[in-house]
């Protein structure tokens, strides 16, 4: 497992910033650092562009400015980094936003993870490859230049889907994870252009029951090799993957997640609840130190984006070619070979309150784990609300928040202070099947999509029963 030292400096520093730490610990909120209680902390992270935020806050100095010691170490894949959190060999780490929530409802390993901090908003995106992609062409609507009209929808691979199925060859799809955004992304595309992803049963965690587009977990660096060696037919991952297809001319990103749902939330920053109860103002300041470095990624209209893509290059942190990660981090996005589209949120990290971890978000997760099976029976709209609660944290978000803009680092109206946690309702335009979401209304938002789970249905064996 590669780490990335501290410097001997740093570690002076670290020293340094302790002891500051200890001296201005009983000051109010705004006039000094934490007195914190765990100092030296070792984060784990996959190597994707959305962990950003951890590599800006080691780099720029901000941990340091809290009085903590970090470490950051890539993890092999996301059960190897949520099950070393669980152990405490990890103090926290970048994890799928579905990770606190499934961990804490016991889908797979049962522990009680929460978050105080969201990552990021959208960065993925679904690419097929060359093959499938010359099969959809004759599907598309174009513009008169001849480039395809986007966003792309999932009916223009139905045919293909079908016509693998009339040969009876399989049509298989690669996702990082059960419960990552990038398979409830998946499915929803799909599911839009009325192919079916498959149901989960507590027999069968496949995933692929009913499954039109079989799905299947690949860790998102293998991903392009996988898909060049015809084992997968298209994947949804995180950058900078899609556009080493591209790069490779291997395969075609058909559509982005901000075209799935615009402004969708992605990652989150995950550690145990008992961490955060031993160590109160631990959990504040890393906190602190998140929204500044993803304050520093978005601001001035993304004037850092080009230093972060450097920095993010290198072999300790994502470790792909600059040229590739600059592709979508600087405000455009490759689909095919050539047409190159600007995208501008396409990686958001802090404006539309991006950092702010909302309870609608935790619940949209929830909806797609019922609606699929990974949640086996129907549950009232309070169990989604208390979830929610247990698992997202944005009253310690909106506390570091305060004493940012007390510190003078950050301005007021860059905060939802006086939020509920909830965010206005999706409208229908921002979402590709055009069904609007609401959080405060969790089952009557499932019973509106056309394909999944519904009411009181179950997975029994092979079939959907109940109503």
């Amino acid at each position: 497992m590669i780490q990335i030292p501290l410097t001997t400096t740093r570690r002076a520093a670290a020293g340094l910033a302790g002891l500051a730490a200890m001296i201005l610990g009983s000051l109010p909120a705004g006039a000094g650092m934490l007195a914190v209680e765990k100092d030296e902390l070792k984060f784990g992270f996959i190597k994707l562009t959305d962990m950003a935020p951890l590599a800006i806050a080691y780099e720029k100095g901000f941990f340091e400015d809290e009085g903590l010691f970090v470490t950051l170490e890539p993890q092999a894949n996301w059960k190897v980094l949520l099950d070393r959190v669980i152990t405490g060999e990890l103090d926290g780490a970048h994890m799928l936003a579905g990770q606190p929530l499934a961990a804490t409802i016991g889908f797979g390993t049962r522990a009680h993870i929460v978050t105080p901090f969201s990552m990021d908003l959208n960065g993925n995106g679904i690419t097929v490859s060359n093959e499938v992609w010359e099969l959809m062409k004759p599907h598309l609507e174009m513009q008169p230049d001849g480039k395809p009209v986007h966003p792309i929808p999932a009916s223009a691979l139905k045919p293909v889907v079908d016509g693998f199925k009339a040969q009876g060859r399989p049509f298989n799809m690669g996702m990082v994870f059960p419960v990552s955004t990038h398979n409830y992304e998946l499915r929803y595309w799909l599911a839009s252009g009325n192919i079916h992803p498959g149901f989960y049963s507590s027999t069968d965690i496949s995933g692929q029951i009913k499954a039109d587009a079989l799905l299947s977990v690949t860790p998102p660096p293998q991903m392009p090799a996988t898909l060049e060696a015809g084992t997968i037919n298209g994947y949804c991952v995180g950058e900078p993957w899609n556009q080493q297809a591209v790069f490779k001319g291997i395969g075609v990103p058909v559509i982005t997640d901000y075209e799935i749902w615009k402004n969708n939330p992605e990652k989150v920053f995950g550690l145990t609840k008992e961490f955060t109860e031993a160590n109160p103002n631990t959990t504040l300041a890393l906190t602190k130190a998140l929204i500044r470095a993803a304050r520093w990624l978005d601001e001035n209209d993304n004037a850092n984006r080009m230093e972060a893509v450097e920095i993010l290059s290198r072999p300790e942190y994502v470790g792909a070619d600059a040229e590739v990660i600059a592709n979508s981090m600087t405000g455009t996005f490759e689909y095919e070979k050539g047409d190159k589209r600007a995208v501008p949120d396409f990686n958001v990290f802090y404006r539309y309150y991006a950092t702010y971890p909302y309870y609608s978000d935790a619940v949209w997760y929830l909806t797609q784990m019922r609606r699929w099976g990974q949640i086996g029976e129907h549950k009232p709209d309070d169990w989604y609300a208390d979830v929610a609660k247990s698992v997202y944290l944005p009253d310690v978000y909106l506390k570091a928040a305060r004493m940012l803009v007390e510190e003078g680092l950050a301005e007021e109206g860059e905060f939802p202070f006086g939020s509920d946690g909830y965010r206005a309702p999706t409208p229908a335009a921002d979402i590709i099947d055009g069904i609007p979401y609401d959080g405060r209304s969790p089952n009557a938002y499932i019973d509106s999509l056309p394909i999944g789970l519904k009411g009181n249905q179950v997975v029994d064996g092979n079939e959907v029963v109940g109503g």
